[in-house]
């Protein structure tokens, strides 16, 4: 269906009810930037809710998903993402997380709005189609490619504080410049940060990951103090110490410079967010050899379990915070097996461990390599492309990647007469241990021929 068939639809519905009805914010927004996108934001001037019954009735829709208490509904159709909300104005108490509303008209709702930029609407009656209705100049900030608040900042983030992170996020993402008065409301506002849960932190902050170059807007949050506030960890990486001649470099800007690497590579988030997370137990592991300078040992262990902290005070998934601590517990193990000396067997537990992610995790120690001393680079690149090669010759002959022992545990346990237990365990174990350490090559008949040899001391 084209878009403005739907327009022409929803606003029949609209006049049945006797409500106007505008599209507004981000879809006009992109429009303007000549993106065309499928979700849409509509304002009703009258009852949403109200709406909501008509709508369903003359679209024929299944599935209305609807918050009375905020008088919005969303729902789905041809493809398209629509949110509808009552013409409103809101304001946060000051240690709420959630906002007080109520109905209001077409120019109050738009002055409720974050940036200029998104207090775009557009009307879709049939005599002024199309128009856009700019109270804010909004189209000229657009086209500037300015982020402005269009009442005062600090009103603006002292309402709701999370559009103080959507400022960093539409820089970020569309490359444009936080008009200075707006910034410095940012700084001011800060710390008022602290009441807005996790969840919407969290929602905000993986679109600014997910830009195309993410240092862009975790530099502005740490300029605006932001960082400061939700996420201290990472300003403690900051910062340069020489001592006795010994120089180490900011791991803050290191790591900024390894999530822009990772970035040009793969645009998934829990790799992004790997990145972020890679060195974040440095600042504890940090110490002073007098010989060796500056040493970092067991910061992958360390910062392994530091992340998984923040991860779950963001409220990820399980599933992202077990790919994280795996990847940032073996970022090391790969460069660590440069020369002839490495045994075949450290290559094989190294894809062992690193499972399907493998891939991820070589992206990742490549994009590890920030060194400004071009010599220093190529001498990592070379190492890097090594490994990649052991890698490869091992993976080629063992198949060990996603490793599934070749006698598996029902043919173990009718082999000794066995049921479900410690002992199978043991066996498969044992296996496993056989074939990374290259006693027996990962095939069937070797296999159980060696657990035949064995078999006294397994069944013990």
């Amino acid at each position: 269906m084209k878009t403005e068939e739907l327009f022409r639809k929803i606003y029949q519905t609209a006049e049945r009810c006797g409500y106007k009805i505008f599209v507004v914010g981000g879809y006009v927004r992109d429009l303007l930037l000549g993106k065309r996108v499928k979700d849409i934001d509509f304002v009703v001037v009258g009852d949403a809710m109200k709406f909501a019954d008509q709508l369903k009735k003359d679209l024929h829709l299944r599935t209305i998903i609807r918050y009375p208490r905020f008088g919005t509904f969303m729902t789905r159709y041809y493809g398209y993402q629509l949110e509808f909300v009552n013409a409103r104005e809101e304001s946060y108490n000051k240690d709420s997380r959630k906002p007080v509303t109520k109905q209001a008209d077409l120019f109050t709702d738009l002055s409720r709005r974050d940036f200029t930029i998104n207090t775009l609407a557009m009307d879709i009656s049939p005599q002024n189609f199309g128009e856009i209705i700019d109270v804010f100049n909004g189209k000229e900030d657009l086209k500037a490619g300015i982020i402005r608040t269009p009442l005062d900042p600090v009103r603006t983030f002292s309402d709701d504080p999370l559009r103080m992170l959507r400022a960093v996020r539409f820089a970020a993402r569309l490359n444009f410049t936080i008009e200075s008065a707006t910034f410095e409301a940012i700084k001011a506002n800060a710390d008022r940060l602290s009441i807005v849960s996790p969840e919407r932190i969290t929602d905000e902050f993986n679109k600014i990951l997910l830009a195309d170059k993410p240092s862009e807007g975790l530099l502005l949050l740490d300029k605006s103090g932001l960082l400061d506030v939700f996420f201290p960890e990472l300003v403690k990486l900051k910062g340069v110490e020489q001592r006795k001649g010994f120089h180490h470099k900011d791991v803050f800007y290191h790591t900024l410079e390894v999530v822009d690497n990772v970035a040009k590579k793969s645009p998934d988030l829990k790799l992004r967010l790997t990145a972020l997370l890679h060195d974040i137990g440095k600042p504890p592991t940090k110490r002073f050899d007098e010989n060796a300078g500056w040493t970092f040992h067991g910061h992958e262990v360390v910062g392994a379990r530091m992340a998984k902290k923040i991860l779950r005070r963001f409220k990820y998934s399980n599933d992202i915070i077990n790919y994280v601590y795996k990847l940032i517990s073996l970022h090391l193990r790969p460069m660590a097996l440069v020369g002839e000396e490495v045994t075949d067997s450290a290559v094989r537990r190294l894809i062992f461990l690193a499972g399907d992610d493998l891939d991820d995790l070589m992206i990742l120690c490549k994009a590890d390599i920030t060194s400004k001393i071009e010599q220093k680079v190529k001498r990592y690149i070379k190492n890097y492309e090594y490994v990649l090669k052991r890698i490869t010759e091992v993976e080629e002959r063992d198949r060990i990647r996603n490793f599934q022992p070749p006698v598996d545990g029902n043919e173990i346990m009718e082999l000794f007469n066995l049921t479900p237990g410690p002992k199978v365990g043991k066996i498969k174990k044992f296996i496993l241990e056989a074939v990374l350490n290259g006693e027996v090559p990962n095939e069937h008949d070797a296999c159980l021929k060696l657990i035949m040899e064995h078999k006294e001391e397994l069944l013990k």
